[in-house]
């Protein structure tokens, strides 16, 4: 059982009672000591009484003891939390995704964007003890979901993430410089940022480069994704007729910037032609970002009030018991 603890401690309070108890089963035995003496019993041993007189003193302390231990089950004893230390693996990642028009492309099934939250939302399910944030960019970019360790909540917004909701384009830089400004104040040993992109920046008031640098004053480390096949891949358009063809468009991703990224943060740049190499480059950061955390953890509450109450409930029957056979003819 080891230590209790009691999750209502006022009651036991209540213990109080039993010395009152005592008090008043002394009191009033003196007061049903007969007065009156009876001539022809002065020789007689005082030290000889029946046994059984003095058992009848049992019936009181089993019900103190009754009285306790229902004090006991009332304050609800619980097993006292045991602090451990134990050591877990934990860091803060924003992931930043490249949410542009040209994420329709149709190399990945069953396009790059619907892929890429996908494998994110694997990646997120796969880490119990991290925090996760969320930025998404195009011509602009925003926070879509701020860190926190609730990992439904990141895969609600990641499922959540649709074309349109911002400006065309690709400021890649403006988005890792979101993302840097989401993670910056982070207290974590490991801070970390994904940033998968299909295109070359054309957008925004910070350069990639820029925005790297700035991340790397800070101790993050940012891994680059490129999402694209080689060479051209189908891209979903309207015509003039505002009907929706397939045409194929050449795949043009700064590769040269990503790299400038990664290795300015000292992070990695990855190239994802399909969706398997996708799953495939978030297996292989998984494993690079294992940073070993000294914490404390403790175990869960366990209730204890069922010896203590089964103890009381056997008692008051055996006092029951004794009662009314035993001690029944003692007054």
């Amino acid at each position: 059982m080891g230590n209790l603890e009691f999750a209502y401690p006022a009651f036991l309070y209540g213990l109080i009672l039993l010395p009152l108890m005592v008090a008043w089963y002394l009191w009033r035995g003196k007061r049903s000591t007969a007065s009156l003496k009876i001539s022809g019993f002065e020789n007689i041993d005082p030290r000889i009484r029946s046994s059984r007189i003095w058992l009848r003193h049992l019936l009181f302390v089993i019900r103190l003891l009754v009285v306790g231990l229902i004090i006991f089950v009332l304050a609800r004893p619980q097993s006292a939390n045991r602090w451990e230390q134990v050591t877990t693996e934990g860091i803060d990642i924003v992931m930043c995704m490249d949410v542009s028009g040209s994420m329709r492309a149709m190399d990945f099934r069953p396009n790059r964007l619907e892929a890429a939250k996908s494998v994110g939302i694997e990646f997120v399910n796969a880490r119990q003890d991290d925090r996760f944030a969320l930025v998404v960019f195009a011509g602009e970019s925003f926070t879509q979901c701020p860190l926190t360790t609730d990992r439904a909540v990141v895969i609600n917004f990641l499922k959540g993430i649709e074309f349109g909701v911002i400006e065309d384009g690709t400021a890649i830089g403006m988005g890792l410089a979101t993302a840097v400004n989401r993670i910056k104040d982070s207290k974590s040993r490991s801070k970390v940022i994904i940033l998968l992109t299909d295109g070359v920046n054309n957008r925004g008031d910070v350069g990639p480069v820029t925005a790297a640098e700035i991340a790397a004053s800070f101790g993050i480390r940012v891994y680059t994704i490129g999402v694209g096949s080689h060479g051209n891949a189908p891209v979903p358009l309207q015509d003039a007729f505002g009907r929706t063809v397939t045409r194929n468009m050449p795949v043009e991703i700064d590769e040269d910037v990503l790299k400038r990224i990664a290795e300015t943060t000292g992070g990695t740049y990855f190239r994802a032609t399909d969706n398997n190499k996708l799953r495939e480059i978030y297996q292989q950061i998984d494993q690079m970002e294992k940073t070993r955390l000294d914490v404390k953890q403790f175990s869960r509450k366990k209730e204890e009030y069922f010896p203590f109450l089964l103890s009381a409930m056997l008692l008051l029957l055996f006092e029951i018991l004794l009662r009314y056979t035993l001690f029944r003819t003692i007054p």
